[in-house]
């Protein structure tokens, strides 16, 4: 029996060291009896000083030779040995070295997971970097005072006290490097400390005295309570996925955690207070355009059967769908009865829905700005949507858009049918997917149509774009500009066929 003792704190050169000798003298798994001298560092009693920041850096990975063991080992088990050689479980030296062994001849052996040996070694590596990522959310430093600063030197100091469960000190400290590179700190754990002093990063595995340091309070500890009050949101609660993201075992050494008792025990109570506090539906001003908006129209002041106004005063008082019941107000199309080109929309958004008008907040603006670079008049187009009533959900006092659904749309469709039998548009535009399946009566990809025109029959033509709301929600600035780039490219396309009708 070959006897291997290795450091054991998750290094991977010294047992890919040890393992490409036990290979070069053809040992098999069976014959060799790893263990580590490493046992759970105790800061509670040893040196009285912190650790020395001079201490040895992180070990260095390189990939093994493959001459020295007569095959080449794949990339994917050198970065799962390394991984794996984090944990803590004793067995992880031979289990490694047991997929090593037969890796020589099982080249796909990494592929398959159910194998027992590799569903192993991937838990392993799965409950390493769980535990990492806890590590960088859950550290909570705490500034020295300088008494307390031993040889961090000139710059803020701070200490933190961690309880992993493996050995991910030195794997995880260079997130905290580049994390908090402008202060000087510690990052204690009984498994390992981390140090950085704004010129060197280093790794001790030392035991120091700490007692003194844990006690410390911080006036970060009340923004973290603050931060964490503002988050909770009792109507959400659910305390056992709570628990899996945060377990109990870190709530000591954060904060934060001391609100979590009253927080979750209010909860029931402030959820009740939140559902009173919330905005009746709709609110009163709301409430009052609606009634207004829906008075009978008498006789006398009825428009001409078969015009747009005749339409609108008819979809005043639709009730086609459920969508009625929440909107303000039915929102039509306006524009010349005769023009040449539609312009279809989605449907009303939050101004719109109080104004009345379509295409009258942030997408209609954005709409008409580019709309006028493309050279495209609005006042010679009639705009509309392809359902008219506003479609919300309520947030506090906000009301965010929800897109339409199928039956919705088809409901509503009627109305938009009315304003294309009226108006006799040459070419309509559909902005958006909503507007597409309203126009081609079923659904249809957006993408499959866009910058398109396609025949509607009976001298109509249909071009679809997107809808501006789309150009609104990009993120990233680069992508939004490109993507405008390409809505004017439309809209250009547009008013060069509107001038051919």
């Amino acid at each position: 029996m070959t006897c291997i003792t290795l450091d054991g704190v998750g290094a991977l050169e010294e047992w890919r060291d040890a393992a490409r000798d036990l290979l070069a003298r053809a040992v098999p798994p069976q014959a060799v009896d790893w263990r580590s001298q490493r046992e759970d560092i105790d800061l509670f009693a040893g040196a009285e000083s912190m650790p020395d920041l001079a201490a040895p850096s992180f070990p260095t990975v390189a990939a093994p030779s493959s001459g020295a063991v007569g095959f080449s080992v794949p990339r994917g088990f050198l970065t799962l040995a390394e991984t794996v050689l984090c944990h803590s479980d004793p067995s992880r030296f031979d289990l490694l070295y047991r997929l090593l062994w037969r890796l020589r001849t099982e080249r796909a052996l990494l592929d398959d997971v159910s194998d027992p040996e590799v569903s192993h070694a991937l838990a392993l590596a799965k409950s390493v970097r769980r535990d990492a990522h806890k590590m960088t959310a859950f550290v909570r430093f705490k500034e020295l005072p300088e008494e307390e600063a031993g040889s961090l030197g000139a710059r803020r100091r701070f200490f933190a006290w961690f309880e992993p469960d493996h050995y991910i000190v030195a794997r995880t400290a260079p997130f905290f490097e580049r994390r908090f590179n402008d202060m000087d700190w510690i990052i204690a754990t009984p498994k390992g400390t981390a140090a950085w002093n704004g010129a060197r990063l280093s790794v001790t595995y030392d035991s120091h005295e700490t007692v003194s340091r844990l006690s410390l309070k911080d006036d970060a500890d009340a923004l973290w309570r603050t931060y964490f009050r503002n988050i909770f949101n009792p109507a959400r609660l659910k305390i056992k996925a709570m628990q899996a993201e945060m377990p109990k075992k870190y709530w000591k050494n954060l904060p934060e955690a001391e609100l979590i008792p009253e927080l979750i025990s209010s909860a029931e109570a402030r959820v009740r207070d939140m559902a009173a506090r919330a905005p009746t539906h709709p609110p009163a001003f709301h409430a009052g355009a609606s009634r207004k908006a829906r008075e009978n129209v008498t006789e006398g002041d009825r428009p001409p059967e078969g015009t747009i106004e005749a339409l609108r005063a008819a979809a005043a008082g639709c009730t086609r769908c459920p969508l009625h019941c929440n909107a303000t107000q039915t929102v039509f199309g306006e524009g010349p009865e005769d023009a040449r080109v539609m312009v279809v929309g989605e449907q009303p958004g939050d101004q719109e829905d109080l104004a009345g008008r379509p295409f009258i907040g942030p997408a209609g603006r954005m709409f008409d700005r580019i709309a006028e670079e493309a050279g495209l008049e609005r006042d010679g187009l009639y705009v509309t949507n392809a359902v008219k009533h506003f479609k919300y959900e309520p947030r506090g006092k906000r009301r965010l858009h929800k897109t339409p659904n199928t039956g919705e749309i088809r409901q509503c469709r009627w109305w938009l049918t009315g304003e294309l039998a009226i108006v006799k548009p040459k070419l309509v535009v559909a902005m958006g997917a909503t507007a597409l399946t309203s126009v081609m009566n079923h659904a249809e990809k957006l993408g499959d149509y866009r910058g398109r025109f396609t025949d509607l029959g009976e001298g109509q033509r249909l071009y679809t774009t997107v809808h501006p709301s789309y150009l609104l929600r990009l993120p990233d600035e680069t992508r939004r500009q490109e993507e405008i780039a390409r809505f004017r490219e439309d809209l250009t396309a547009v008013k060069e066929a509107q001038a051919r009708l």
